[in-house]
């Protein structure tokens, strides 16, 4: 599945391995990547640069995934970026909340390849 050229990710993720592996395909599909390495860096990002789509992790230090959802609701322009939250954490509750805060998919990282992972972010960025 191909993207238009130039789209950016920002994957926020805690696993510095994780984060190198998802810049690799990432990067082979076409993306521009961004990285951030908890919440608090995400935000600070997002006041910088505002990506395509955002790859969110919810288990994080100092500010988690949840937080950011939720800060993401109070600016209309963060709003409007779609968010994919990629979690070890596989409760339903989890799920339900992530998506009623705005994320448009949630996905178990055990339940996905990096190559599906790619192909998901491809799929939302060409709605």
């Amino acid at each position: 599945m191909t993207v238009k050229a130039g789209k950016t990710v920002l994957v926020v993720e805690d696993d510095n391995f994780l984060i190198k592996a998802y810049e690799a395909h990432l990067a082979k599909a076409g993306f521009h990547v961004r990285t951030a390495l908890d919440g608090v860096e995400a935000v600070e990002s997002l006041k910088k640069v505002m990506p395509d789509i955002i790859l969110l992790d919810l288990v994080m230090p100092r500010m988690d995934g949840f937080d950011v959802l939720e800060d993401m609701q109070k600016k209309s322009e963060w709003k409007k970026i779609p968010i994919v939250v990629v979690s070890n954490l596989g409760q339903e509750s989890d799920r339900d909340r992530s998506l009623k805060l705005g994320a448009v998919e949630y996905i178990v990282k055990s339940d996905f390849s990096l190559q599906q992972t790619v192909d998901l972010i491809s799929k939302h960025l060409k709605k």
